[in-house]
């Protein structure tokens, strides 16, 4: 069998050695971060951070992103109100067609051992009362274990209120128009 000849190593002081991947590397490194400083937008203040506005009447306008008007049978002032009402809740699904909403389980920073869940269906085209079912679950922890435990009788009318609220405000910010 003959042999193959094995490839020598380069010498050290040759161009084919490994400092010129190393150098070319380290080049563009360089011009990365001289050109990342260019990637910012401008200035910021502390007002833009925490100036409060109505985000929802210009962005996230329906379910495929720009329309007015969602493509299912909900109402979008109620939905964008009860996305806005219960932001403060991890969402695990949110369905703008379907009008459904459901949260992941909340602690409220001032209830340890205590967890609640939301379920949020909006059921009409209409901006009424009746178009939206909210449902409150509560677990209590006994041990190491959560155990389900009814919510007080006023909290999901309470919640829904503050909904209602909020889509008729986002309505009358809209100039009073159901389109």
């Amino acid at each position: 069998m003959p042999r193959r000849p094995m490839p020598c190593p380069p010498a050290s002081g040759s161009a084919s050695s490994g400092s010129r991947p190393a150098f070319w590397l380290a080049g563009v490194a360089l011009s990365g971060l001289l050109l990342l400083p260019g990637c910012s937008s401008g200035p910021r203040s502390s007002n833009d951070l925490t100036a409060p506005r109505n985000h929802l009447l210009h962005e996230d306008r329906g379910a495929s992103g720009g329309e007015d008007v969602l493509k299912g049978g909900v109402n979008a002032y109620l939905w964008r109100a009860t996305l806005d009402t219960l932001s403060f809740m991890p969402v695990a699904t949110a369905d703008a067609e379907g009008g459904i909403i459901l949260t992941d389980w909340y602690t409220p920073p001032a209830a340890h051992g205590e967890r609640f869940k939301m379920t949020a269906f909006i059921l009409d085209r209409r901006l009424r009362s009746d178009a939206l079912r909210l449902t409150v679950f509560r677990q209590v922890q006994q041990g190491n274990e959560w155990v389900d435990t009814p919510p007080a009788g006023n909290t999901a009318s309470d919640i829904a209120a503050r909904i209602l609220s909020r889509a008729r405000k986002l309505r009358a910010d809209n100039g009073n128009r159901d389109d």
